[in-house]
Protein backbone atom coordinates (compact mmCIF):
# COMPACT_ATOMS: atom_id res chain seq x y z
CA UNK A 1 0.00 0.00 0.00
CA UNK A 2 1.52 3.17 -1.35
CA UNK A 3 2.37 5.68 1.69
CA UNK A 4 0.95 9.68 1.19
CA UNK A 5 3.08 12.18 2.79
CA UNK A 6 1.69 15.11 4.00
CA UNK A 7 1.89 18.65 1.79
CA UNK A 8 4.69 20.95 3.52
CA UNK A 9 2.66 24.05 5.14
CA UNK A 10 2.80 26.90 3.35
CA UNK A 11 5.93 29.29 4.79
CA UNK A 12 3.31 32.28 4.99
CA UNK A 13 0.59 30.85 6.30
CA UNK A 14 2.85 29.79 8.80
CA UNK A 15 4.66 33.12 9.11
CA UNK A 16 0.92 34.78 9.37
CA UNK A 17 1.05 32.74 12.79
CA UNK A 18 4.29 33.33 13.91
CA UNK A 19 2.95 37.46 13.56
CA UNK A 20 0.00 36.70 15.25
CA UNK A 21 2.27 35.60 18.47
CA UNK A 22 4.42 38.35 17.99
CA UNK A 23 0.95 40.81 17.83
CA UNK A 24 0.14 39.00 21.68
CA UNK A 25 3.73 39.13 23.10
CA UNK A 26 5.33 42.71 21.70
CA UNK A 27 2.36 44.31 20.65
CA UNK A 28 -0.32 43.86 23.25
CA UNK A 29 1.55 42.49 26.20
CA UNK A 30 4.19 45.29 26.34
CA UNK A 31 2.79 48.34 24.01
CA UNK A 32 -0.69 48.88 24.98
CA UNK A 33 -0.09 49.78 28.31
CA UNK A 34 1.25 52.92 26.81
CA UNK A 35 -2.59 53.89 25.77
CA UNK A 36 -4.28 52.54 29.04
CA UNK A 37 -1.40 54.46 31.51
CA UNK A 38 -2.97 57.83 31.34
CA UNK A 39 -6.46 56.55 32.39
CA UNK A 40 -4.94 54.45 35.33
CA UNK A 41 -2.53 57.23 36.31
CA UNK A 42 -5.79 59.79 36.71
CA UNK A 43 -8.01 56.97 37.94
CA UNK A 44 -5.16 55.57 40.69
CA UNK A 45 -3.43 58.80 41.25
CA UNK A 46 0.16 57.77 40.40
CA UNK A 47 3.11 59.58 39.90
CA UNK A 48 5.30 59.40 36.34
CA UNK A 49 7.86 57.34 38.41
CA UNK A 50 5.66 54.46 39.49
CA UNK A 51 3.71 54.48 36.17
CA UNK A 52 7.52 53.85 34.91
CA UNK A 53 7.95 51.26 37.76
CA UNK A 54 5.43 49.02 36.39
CA UNK A 55 7.04 48.91 32.68
CA UNK A 56 10.24 48.32 34.55
CA UNK A 57 8.29 45.71 36.07
CA UNK A 58 7.70 44.40 32.72
CA UNK A 59 11.16 45.07 31.75
CA UNK A 60 12.58 42.51 34.70
CA UNK A 61 10.28 39.27 33.54
CA UNK A 62 11.32 40.13 30.12
CA UNK A 63 14.98 39.91 31.08
CA UNK A 64 14.77 36.66 32.80
CA UNK A 65 12.09 35.04 30.24
CA UNK A 66 14.81 35.98 27.67
CA UNK A 67 18.07 34.52 30.39
CA UNK A 68 15.55 31.12 30.68
CA UNK A 69 14.88 30.80 26.91
CA UNK A 70 18.97 30.64 26.54
CA UNK A 71 19.00 28.16 28.95
CA UNK A 72 15.94 25.96 28.01
CA UNK A 73 16.85 25.78 24.61
CA UNK A 74 19.60 23.31 25.54
CA UNK A 75 16.36 21.23 26.63
CA UNK A 76 13.24 22.47 24.86
CA UNK A 77 12.89 22.93 21.03
CA UNK A 78 11.87 26.93 19.65
CA UNK A 79 8.60 25.96 18.99
CA UNK A 80 7.82 24.66 22.19
CA UNK A 81 9.05 27.91 24.42
CA UNK A 82 7.27 30.03 21.91
CA UNK A 83 3.90 28.16 22.46
CA UNK A 84 4.38 28.37 26.18
CA UNK A 85 5.05 31.49 26.51
CA UNK A 86 2.35 32.73 24.10
CA UNK A 87 -0.52 30.87 26.19
CA UNK A 88 0.76 32.42 29.22
CA UNK A 89 1.34 35.77 28.17
CA UNK A 90 -2.66 35.90 26.88
CA UNK A 91 -4.17 34.86 30.48
CA UNK A 92 -1.79 37.33 32.06
CA UNK A 93 -3.17 40.39 30.11
CA UNK A 94 -6.54 39.18 30.77
CA UNK A 95 -5.81 39.12 34.77
CA UNK A 96 -4.28 42.70 34.21
CA UNK A 97 -7.46 43.80 34.49
CA UNK A 98 -9.05 42.19 37.92
CA UNK A 99 -7.66 44.06 39.96
CA UNK A 100 -6.14 47.99 40.22
CA UNK A 101 -3.76 47.53 43.73
CA UNK A 102 0.19 48.25 42.42
CA UNK A 103 0.98 45.05 43.65
CA UNK A 104 -1.35 42.96 41.56
CA UNK A 105 -0.41 45.32 38.09
CA UNK A 106 3.19 44.94 38.78
CA UNK A 107 3.06 40.80 39.60
CA UNK A 108 1.08 40.68 36.01
CA UNK A 109 3.19 43.28 34.23
CA UNK A 110 6.41 41.27 35.54
CA UNK A 111 4.46 37.97 34.29
CA UNK A 112 3.76 39.35 31.25
CA UNK A 113 6.94 40.17 30.36
CA UNK A 114 8.54 36.91 31.44
CA UNK A 115 5.99 35.09 29.36
CA UNK A 116 6.53 37.33 26.73
CA UNK A 117 10.09 36.75 25.97
CA UNK A 118 9.93 32.92 25.98
CA UNK A 119 7.54 33.27 22.78
CA UNK A 120 9.62 36.80 21.13
CA UNK A 121 13.00 35.46 21.75
CA UNK A 122 12.02 31.63 19.66
CA UNK A 123 9.83 33.92 17.14
CA UNK A 124 12.26 35.41 14.81
CA UNK A 125 14.57 31.95 15.07
CA UNK A 126 11.51 30.19 13.98
CA UNK A 127 11.25 32.41 11.03
CA UNK A 128 14.39 32.95 9.75
CA UNK A 129 14.04 28.99 8.57
CA UNK A 130 10.95 29.09 6.75
CA UNK A 131 12.61 30.34 3.68
CA UNK A 132 16.31 29.44 4.18
CA UNK A 133 17.22 29.45 0.42
CA UNK A 134 15.79 32.72 -0.30
CA UNK A 135 17.73 35.43 1.01
CA UNK A 136 15.01 38.65 -0.07
CA UNK A 137 11.91 36.55 1.06
CA UNK A 138 13.65 35.63 4.26
CA UNK A 139 14.78 39.45 4.39
CA UNK A 140 11.15 40.01 3.80
CA UNK A 141 9.89 37.45 6.22
CA UNK A 142 11.61 38.84 9.32
CA UNK A 143 10.98 42.34 8.33
CA UNK A 144 7.05 41.15 8.24
CA UNK A 145 7.48 39.16 11.64
CA UNK A 146 8.43 42.31 13.66
CA UNK A 147 6.84 44.78 11.55
CA UNK A 148 3.45 43.46 10.89
CA UNK A 149 2.43 41.39 13.97
CA UNK A 150 3.02 44.69 16.55
CA UNK A 151 1.98 47.11 14.36
CA UNK A 152 -0.87 45.44 13.58
CA UNK A 153 -1.96 45.49 17.68
CA UNK A 154 -0.81 49.31 17.94
CA UNK A 155 -3.53 49.89 15.15
CA UNK A 156 -6.07 47.87 16.88
CA UNK A 157 -5.30 49.27 20.16
CA UNK A 158 -5.48 52.91 18.98
CA UNK A 159 -8.62 52.72 17.20
CA UNK A 160 -10.54 50.90 20.25
CA UNK A 161 -9.02 51.65 23.80
CA UNK A 162 -8.81 55.89 23.55
CA UNK A 163 -12.24 56.10 22.44
CA UNK A 164 -13.62 53.41 24.73
CA UNK A 165 -12.11 55.42 27.82
CA UNK A 166 -12.96 58.79 26.65
CA UNK A 167 -17.09 57.15 26.52
CA UNK A 168 -16.67 55.11 29.56
CA UNK A 169 -14.28 57.17 31.62
CA UNK A 170 -10.88 56.45 32.94
CA UNK A 171 -12.10 53.64 35.58
CA UNK A 172 -12.52 51.93 32.97
CA UNK A 173 -9.11 51.03 32.17
CA UNK A 174 -9.72 47.02 33.63
CA UNK A 175 -12.02 46.68 30.81
CA UNK A 176 -8.95 47.97 28.55
CA UNK A 177 -7.11 44.96 29.30
CA UNK A 178 -9.58 42.63 29.47
CA UNK A 179 -10.44 43.49 25.65
CA UNK A 180 -6.62 43.39 24.80
CA UNK A 181 -6.07 39.62 26.20
CA UNK A 182 -9.48 38.38 25.03
CA UNK A 183 -8.26 39.32 21.37
CA UNK A 184 -5.20 38.05 22.42
CA UNK A 185 -6.90 34.83 23.42
CA UNK A 186 -8.05 34.85 19.53
CA UNK A 187 -4.76 35.03 18.28
CA UNK A 188 -3.91 31.55 19.57
CA UNK A 189 -5.20 29.25 17.10
CA UNK A 190 -3.16 30.16 14.19
CA UNK A 191 -0.15 31.01 16.31
CA UNK A 192 -0.30 27.70 17.79
CA UNK A 193 -0.78 25.74 14.77
CA UNK A 194 2.53 27.95 13.20
CA UNK A 195 4.72 27.05 16.39
CA UNK A 196 4.02 23.22 15.86
CA UNK A 197 4.83 23.36 11.77
CA UNK A 198 7.83 25.52 11.60
CA UNK A 199 10.47 23.26 10.66
CA UNK A 200 12.97 22.77 14.17
CA UNK A 201 16.11 23.30 14.24
CA UNK A 202 18.77 20.92 12.80
CA UNK A 203 20.49 20.67 15.92
CA UNK A 204 19.96 21.32 19.22
CA UNK A 205 21.40 25.07 20.15
CA UNK A 206 22.89 23.71 23.22
CA UNK A 207 25.12 21.67 21.14
CA UNK A 208 26.48 24.67 18.89
CA UNK A 209 29.99 26.38 18.96
CA UNK A 210 30.92 29.17 21.03
CA UNK A 211 29.31 32.53 19.75
CA UNK A 212 31.60 35.38 18.48
CA UNK A 213 31.01 37.38 21.43
CA UNK A 214 33.76 39.84 20.80
CA UNK A 215 33.43 40.63 17.35
CA UNK A 216 29.59 41.09 18.12
CA UNK A 217 30.13 43.58 20.47
CA UNK A 218 29.36 46.81 18.13
CA UNK A 219 25.79 45.19 17.73
CA UNK A 220 24.91 43.94 21.51
CA UNK A 221 26.18 47.79 22.61
CA UNK A 222 23.81 49.23 19.46
CA UNK A 223 20.89 46.53 20.69
CA UNK A 224 21.81 47.12 24.12
CA UNK A 225 20.52 51.42 23.57
CA UNK A 226 17.50 50.24 21.51
CA UNK A 227 16.22 48.44 24.83
CA UNK A 228 16.80 51.73 27.10
CA UNK A 229 15.63 54.80 24.63
CA UNK A 230 12.70 52.96 22.45
CA UNK A 231 10.54 51.96 25.36
CA UNK A 232 10.17 55.45 26.70
CA UNK A 233 8.28 56.70 23.45
CA UNK A 234 6.05 54.12 23.64
CA UNK A 235 5.40 54.37 27.26
CA UNK A 236 5.10 58.17 27.62
CA UNK A 237 3.63 59.10 24.13
CA UNK A 238 0.08 59.57 25.48
CA UNK A 239 1.55 61.38 28.12
CA UNK A 240 2.76 63.79 26.42
CA UNK A 241 -0.03 64.32 24.30
CA UNK A 242 -1.86 64.65 27.54
CA UNK A 243 0.91 67.20 28.98
CA UNK A 244 0.46 69.03 25.42
CA UNK A 245 -3.66 68.70 25.97
CA UNK A 246 -4.32 66.57 22.81
CA UNK A 247 -7.98 65.57 22.73
CA UNK A 248 -8.77 61.97 22.14
CA UNK A 249 -9.14 61.95 18.91
CA UNK A 250 -5.87 63.20 17.82
CA UNK A 251 -4.44 60.57 20.69
CA UNK A 252 -6.04 57.45 18.67
CA UNK A 253 -5.36 59.01 15.35
CA UNK A 254 -1.46 59.50 16.30
CA UNK A 255 -1.34 55.68 17.44
CA UNK A 256 -3.11 54.34 14.67
CA UNK A 257 -1.00 56.23 12.68
CA UNK A 258 1.82 54.89 14.57
CA UNK A 259 0.71 51.15 13.80
CA UNK A 260 0.16 51.46 10.17
CA UNK A 261 3.69 52.71 9.41
CA UNK A 262 5.27 50.12 11.89
CA UNK A 263 2.96 47.59 9.50
CA UNK A 264 3.86 48.80 6.49
CA UNK A 265 7.87 48.93 7.81
CA UNK A 266 8.81 46.07 6.13
CA UNK A 267 8.59 46.97 3.23
CA UNK A 268 11.02 50.23 3.72
CA UNK A 269 13.55 48.04 5.02
CA UNK A 270 13.56 44.49 3.56
CA UNK A 271 15.97 46.10 0.51
CA UNK A 272 18.67 47.32 3.34
CA UNK A 273 18.47 43.67 5.31
CA UNK A 274 18.88 41.72 2.16
CA UNK A 275 21.92 43.82 0.83
CA UNK A 276 24.21 44.39 4.26
CA UNK A 277 25.77 41.83 6.72
CA UNK A 278 26.76 44.08 8.52
CA UNK A 279 25.54 46.61 11.45
CA UNK A 280 24.45 49.40 8.81
CA UNK A 281 20.85 48.47 9.37
CA UNK A 282 20.73 48.24 12.96
CA UNK A 283 22.32 51.87 12.97
CA UNK A 284 20.07 53.34 10.49
CA UNK A 285 17.33 51.88 11.76
CA UNK A 286 18.55 53.46 15.56
CA UNK A 287 18.91 56.94 13.73
CA UNK A 288 14.86 56.61 12.63
CA UNK A 289 14.07 55.81 16.31
CA UNK A 290 16.28 58.59 17.76
CA UNK A 291 14.65 61.10 15.57
CA UNK A 292 11.14 59.96 15.66
CA UNK A 293 11.33 59.84 19.40
CA UNK A 294 13.21 63.78 19.47
CA UNK A 295 10.31 65.14 16.97
CA UNK A 296 7.62 65.86 18.99
CA UNK A 297 9.55 68.05 21.79
CA UNK A 298 11.70 69.91 19.51
CA UNK A 299 8.35 70.34 16.97
CA UNK A 300 5.15 70.63 19.71
CA UNK A 301 2.22 70.58 17.78
CA UNK A 302 -0.29 68.01 15.50
CA UNK A 303 2.18 68.47 12.87
CA UNK A 304 5.54 67.02 14.57
CA UNK A 305 2.99 64.48 16.28
CA UNK A 306 2.35 63.46 12.88
CA UNK A 307 5.92 63.31 11.35
CA UNK A 308 7.02 61.63 15.03
CA UNK A 309 4.86 58.96 14.32
CA UNK A 310 5.65 58.10 11.22
CA UNK A 311 9.27 58.09 11.29
CA UNK A 312 9.12 56.52 14.53
CA UNK A 313 6.68 53.90 13.08
CA UNK A 314 8.95 52.80 10.21
CA UNK A 315 12.00 52.31 12.33
CA UNK A 316 11.13 51.06 15.82
CA UNK A 317 10.45 47.49 15.32
CA UNK A 318 12.78 47.41 12.75
CA UNK A 319 15.60 46.66 14.94
CA UNK A 320 14.86 43.02 16.32
CA UNK A 321 14.44 42.39 12.30
CA UNK A 322 18.14 43.62 11.69
CA UNK A 323 19.81 41.40 14.52
CA UNK A 324 18.11 38.52 13.42
CA UNK A 325 18.81 39.78 10.06
CA UNK A 326 22.67 39.92 11.50
CA UNK A 327 22.60 37.01 13.13
CA UNK A 328 21.08 34.88 10.01
CA UNK A 329 23.76 36.13 7.58
CA UNK A 330 26.85 35.49 9.87
CA UNK A 331 26.37 33.13 11.83
CA UNK A 332 25.20 28.89 11.17
CA UNK A 333 21.63 27.99 11.80
CA UNK A 334 22.03 25.79 14.88
CA UNK A 335 23.48 28.93 16.82
CA UNK A 336 20.76 31.40 16.00
CA UNK A 337 18.66 30.64 18.53
CA UNK A 338 20.94 30.88 21.38
CA UNK A 339 22.28 34.61 19.35
CA UNK A 340 19.13 35.78 19.22
CA UNK A 341 18.83 35.22 23.04
CA UNK A 342 22.05 36.60 23.56
CA UNK A 343 20.82 39.83 22.16
CA UNK A 344 17.66 39.82 23.54
CA UNK A 345 19.21 39.04 27.14
CA UNK A 346 21.06 42.38 26.53
CA UNK A 347 18.32 44.81 25.15
CA UNK A 348 16.07 43.02 27.99
CA UNK A 349 18.85 44.65 30.75
CA UNK A 350 19.03 47.60 29.25
CA UNK A 351 14.91 48.02 28.64
CA UNK A 352 14.68 47.54 32.65
CA UNK A 353 16.17 50.81 33.16
CA UNK A 354 15.00 53.06 30.50
CA UNK A 355 10.65 53.33 32.01
CA UNK A 356 11.49 54.12 35.71
CA UNK A 357 14.72 56.47 34.87
CA UNK A 358 12.46 58.34 32.46
CA UNK A 359 9.94 58.28 34.33
CA UNK A 360 11.89 59.72 37.51
CA UNK A 361 13.24 62.41 35.34
CA UNK A 362 9.80 63.39 33.97
CA UNK A 363 9.03 64.39 37.44
CA UNK A 364 12.11 66.18 38.72
CA UNK A 365 12.13 68.13 35.49
CA UNK A 366 8.09 68.55 35.28
CA UNK A 367 7.29 67.10 31.95
CA UNK A 368 7.88 63.99 30.40
CA UNK A 369 9.24 65.84 27.17
CA UNK A 370 13.02 65.74 28.85
CA UNK A 371 12.75 61.88 28.94
CA UNK A 372 11.48 61.69 25.51
CA UNK A 373 14.79 64.37 24.67
CA UNK A 374 16.83 61.59 26.48
CA UNK A 375 16.51 58.89 24.95
CA UNK A 376 16.71 60.44 21.53
CA UNK A 377 20.19 60.83 22.78
CA UNK A 378 20.69 57.13 23.66
CA UNK A 379 19.37 55.91 20.79
CA UNK A 380 21.85 58.34 18.84
CA UNK A 381 24.78 56.71 20.88
CA UNK A 382 23.57 53.43 19.60
CA UNK A 383 23.37 53.64 15.86
CA UNK A 384 27.17 55.36 16.02
CA UNK A 385 28.17 52.30 17.75
CA UNK A 386 26.62 50.03 15.69
CA UNK A 387 27.50 51.49 12.46
CA UNK A 388 30.81 50.34 13.51
CA UNK A 389 29.90 46.31 13.18
CA UNK A 390 32.03 44.61 10.40
CA UNK A 391 30.61 41.37 8.90
CA UNK A 392 31.76 38.27 10.99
Amino acid sequence: MPTTTRPAPNPWLVLTGLALGVLVTNGFGRFAYGLILPAMRDDLGWSYAQAGWLNTANAIGYLLGAVATMVLLRWTDTGRLFAWGLVATAVALVATGLVPDLWWQSLWRFLTGLAGALSFSTAGALAARLFADNARHNALGIAILFGSGGGMAIVLAGATLPAMLEIRGDAAWPWAWILVGGLSLACLPLALWAARVAEPAAAPDGAAARLPVRRMLPELAGYASFGLGYIVYLTFLSAWMVEQAAGVVQVALVWVLLGGCITLSPALWRGVFSRHDGGRPLAMVLGGIAAGSALPVLWPGPAGLVLSAMVFGASVFMAPGAVTNFTRRNLPPEAWGRAIGLFTVIFASAQTIGPWAAGLLGDISGSIGVSLLAAAAVLAAGALLAVRQKPL
